[in-house]
């Protein structure tokens, strides 16, 4: 199998994308080079074979079936280190020089994505991003704050599937709307029941479904959307210095999880138009989409993890917007002081309007 690393002209340094200048530039001499000037370097690295440095020995067991097939096993080309790593690694860097690598075989035939968006923010970014996440939360642990050591930040380019659709709909919903009145003896409530029809068409670009198992998706969700604007042509090139993984969940299993984006936000679009009631529920909707496209891409995300307590946290930065979300430990003991002195706060109120309304 095939790595692809992307050495200095100048110095044989390994060359990292950087995301600042948007170019991909050496940390030992500072050279810097334009990804499309590199198209051609890029095609020549292709065609190069792949060292083989491995050997047979007699030592340890036989791998099972399984393992076999989720493990891969390259050589760096920097300092000869073996590089193992799972069957979705697109992109890593070598555990003993650091050089970051592209596994070309993972990239090849269908497996090539049709866009990346380069990260437009660094490491140092992602750790000041995590810091003012916890700066606002008042109701986190202080020794969370104080003490909280970050176990892994890391750059990945996530695979997504990028659905294009135009979709055409009926939708009916149930809308109420509520009048009350009193006397000297009841209060009265009426509501008023109404059939709302709505029709019409709406178009969607870039719907984004996530294509690996191993992220999260409600995470993945969290940080869009991206700016898509932003998007290129592939190239390896834009992962060297970052990790990559290949999709591991299909296009066509993908589908349901787009469709089920799109009709919710079909509906909610053609609810927006519908004004003037108390509530306003979709009770049938018929959705028909065509000229369906689907396009494949790897879309930055710094991903950073942390412990605490024996528990671990994920959080995840958009790497182009900067927008962070994860989930944190609540301090039990705030939460409780601060529940009572809304409490009490909300009966002073009542106490006061009570003790008002009869002096009036």
């Amino acid at each position: 199998m095939a790595l692809q690393e992307y050495k200095c002209p100048c110095c044989s340094g390994a060359i990292t994308f950087d995301t600042a200048l948007q170019k991909l530039k050496c940390p030992f001499c500072d050279t810097e080079f334009d990804v499309e000037s590199l198209r051609g370097y890029d095609a020549d690295l292709k065609e190069e074979g792949a060292e083989n440095l491995e050997w047979n020995t007699d030592a340890g067991s036989q791998w099972t079936e399984h393992e076999e097939d989720s493990l891969r096993s390259y050589v760096c080309h920097s300092c000869g280190g073996e590089i193992i790593c799972d069957e979705n690694t697109a992109a890593t860097e070598c555990p003993f020089c650091g050089n970051p690598v592209v596994m070309m075989h993972q990239l090849k035939g269908s497996l090539k994505p049709d866009y990346v968006i380069p990260f437009k923010l660094d490491k140092k970014a992602a750790v000041e991003g995590l810091k003012n996440h916890l700066s606002s939360k008042f109701l986190l642990p202080k020794i969370f704050k104080d003490e909280n050591h970050l176990d892994e930040v890391k750059g990945v380019y996530v695979p997504f599937w990028l659905f294009d659709a135009d979709a055409d709909a009926d939708i009916r919903y149930r809308a109420t709307r509520t009048r009350m009145w009193s006397d000297s003896n009841y209060n009265y409530t009426e509501t008023s029941y109404f059939s709302i029809y709505r029709a019409g068409g709406i178009g969607f670009d870039y719907v984004p479904v996530d294509g690996s198992s191993r992220m999260a998706d409600d995470l993945m969700e969290s940080i869009e959307p991206f700016d898509y604007s932003g998007a290129v042509d592939f190239q390896t090139a834009y992962l060297a210095g970052y990790l990559a993984d290949k999709y591991d969940v299909d296009a066509e299993t993908s589908v349901a999880r787009a469709n089920e984006r799109v009709k919710n936000s079909t509906v909610d679009a053609f609810r927006d138009t519908v004004n003037g009631y108390v509530t306003v529920t979709p009770e049938a909707t018929n959705i028909r989409l065509h000229n369906g496209k689907t396009k494949y891409a790897l879309l930055p995300v710094w991903i950073l993890n942390t412990t605490y307590k024996d528990e671990k946290y994920t959080f995840a930065m958009n790497g182009q917007t900067g927008k962070f979300v994860g989930n944190l430990p609540t301090d039990w003991g705030k939460f409780w002081r601060f529940g009572a002195l809304i409490t009490a706060i909300a009966s002073a109120v009542i106490y006061g309007g009570m003790w008002l309304w009869q002096l009036l």
